[in-house]
């Protein structure tokens, strides 16, 4: 019972390392992550391999799940389904071994969002539900599954179901404080709530997405530089341009559009809202329309 090749030191480095790494999602290339969370992960499945307490076992196995679903994440975002679809696996088995309920969320909203991303909205809408009913109640894994969850509705046309899932998502939020990591991928960062708003407005056609997109950019790229989470300006230029678009203003649309995707930062995941963007630029026949087809298939990921 009290073997262990693990030291309090060690234990604590790795859950630390976890929530930097968790916080680098926010800001670092998909491509460089995967390898320091792979990295990260393999140090931990040695440690298993090793004596450790029960205590000790439990918290690497902790750390190990929530190293798990991030790595999916990843995956999904460089466009790796089918490893992304082992992690989630992996990492859900890893949380019920340890009995986290939030984790076991996480899994199922990661899942949800891949859904979306390939167009299975139902499914998506499905996941996000699953979630909420696992999470704990107001944590950041059943907060996220909401926000999922109103984006779902809004990509099948449901406008009332759209609407009920946002005024939850606005309860479970309002007096939410910002955590001391906002960055943090499994911290509910409650100025996140704007931008989940915008893109789920956006994606239901509703008159008020333009206005609160516009906000929402105001707030994540106050200096037009990408501000201090360039990944996220650029998918609130995406919303913006959508929202412009539906308010037949494609020229505009056009030129917001075009500032996102120069960015570099619209990952592999998400290249379907710019091409969406760039379809209703199209359907317009607007003279901008060829400078923003000649931008998106200058920039878009191989494959």
């Amino acid at each position: 019972m009290r073997a262990s090749d693990v030291s309090a030191e060690t234990l604590a480095r790795i859950e630390a390392s976890v929530d930097d790494l968790a916080s680098a999602y926010a800001t670092t290339p998909p491509a460089d992550l995967l390898p320091m969370v792979r990295r990260h992960l393999a140090y931990v499945g040695r440690l298993l391999d090793g004596r450790g307490t029960l205590v000790q076992r439990r918290r690497l196995v902790v750390a190990g799940g929530w190293l798990t679903v991030l790595r999916a994440t990843v995956h999904i975002d460089l466009r790796q389904r089918s490893a992304a679809g082992a992690h989630l696996v992996a990492g859900a088995a890893l949380a019920e071994h340890a009995e986290h309920a939030e984790i076991q969320a996480w899994c199922l909203e990661t899942r949800a969002w891949d859904r979306l991303t390939q167009g299975e909205h139902r499914q998506a809408i499905d996941l996000s539900q699953q979630a909420q009913q696992v999470a704990p109640r107001g944590s950041s894994a059943h907060i996220q599954a909401t926000a999922q969850e109103a984006r779902g509705w809004a990509r099948v046309g449901d406008v009332r179901r759209t609407r009920d899932a946002l005024d939850r998502l606005e309860r479970l939020t309002a007096n939410l404080p910002v955590p001391e990591r906002a960055e943090h991928h499994y911290r509910y960062d409650p100025t996140k709530a704007l931008a989940y708003t915008a893109t789920t407005l956006s994606w239901a056609g509703d008159p008020a997405a333009e206005q609160v997109a516009r906000v929402a950019l105001a707030e994540l790229d106050p200096r037009g530089d990408g501000g201090d989470r360039p990944r996220r300006s650029a998918s609130a230029r995406l919303d913006l341009a959508l929202a412009l678009v539906a308010a037949d203003q494609p020229d505009e649309a056009s030129a917001v559009a075009a500032e996102a995707i120069r960015s570099g930062r619209v990952a592999p995941s998400n290249w379907w809202r710019a091409r969406e963007v760039l379809r209703r630029v199209e359907q317009t026949d607007t003279a901008e329309a060829s400078a923003l087809r000649e931008v998106y298939e200058a920039y878009r990921p191989a494959g």
